[in-house]
């Protein structure tokens, strides 16, 4: 008779973080794993390298808990995936061609993303991420889901609209509506788009 594992919750994963139990790494690894790993397969689409991401994301956590204890493991991770599987992204990208759900989405966004030579100053930078943060956060649950699972996870239209129980279309519209909103919101700030 096999042993099942059993599931810790995020504040025992964190206090064996906190504690510097190795047992935090496979405790992660059992709760969030297929989680983490389809956030890094939608970003680098690439399965040897979606582990490698997985597995400098738990070397991540393991160096940042002892510094802040985290309220929301499975966000916590989710920004330190996200930030390992981009830094991934741009590496291969430079060395090949590469299509990924993070490229699709991102190309999806060219018109609300600045793309000029000379850089934005950090407050300009901040001032429209907290712009665009308040928006989502404004959003209906379903429209903030779309939202974060296209443009943050970089899901693919059709996980997103099997997670909701709806047709691709409808989440295309969803998303048509969200930027609409969105671009109004960006040019009555007085961004040029």
């Amino acid at each position: 008779m096999k042993l099942q594992n059993i599931i810790m919750s995020d504040g025992e994963i964190v206090e064996l973080y906190w504690r510097r139990d190795e047992q935090a790494i496979k405790q992660t690894d059992i709760k969030y794993k297929k989680f983490l790993l389809s956030i890094a397969n939608n970003i680098v689409c690439d399965a040897w390298d979606g582990e490698e991401c997985l597995n400098d994301t738990y070397m991540g956590a393991w160096n940042s808990i002892p510094e802040a204890r985290p309220v929301i493991l499975k966000s916590f991770l989710t920004v330190i995936m996200r930030r390992v599987a981009i830094n991934r992204f741009y590496v291969n990208k430079s060395q090949k061609r590469i299509v990924s759900e993070f490229a699709v989405s991102l190309s999806e966004l060219e018109d609300f993303i600045a793309d000029k030579d000379d850089t934005q100053s950090e407050m300009e930078t901040k001032e429209l991420a907290k712009i665009i943060s308040n928006y989502v956060r404004s959003l209906p649950d379903k429209q903030m889901y779309i939202f974060v699972s296209r443009y943050y996870i970089s899901d693919s239209l059709g996980k997103i609209s099997e997670e909701l129980g709806c047709s691709v279309s409808t989440v295309k519209r969803e998303i048509k509506k969200i930027k609409q909103g969105l671009l109004k919101l960006l040019e009555s700030e007085g961004y040029k788009l």
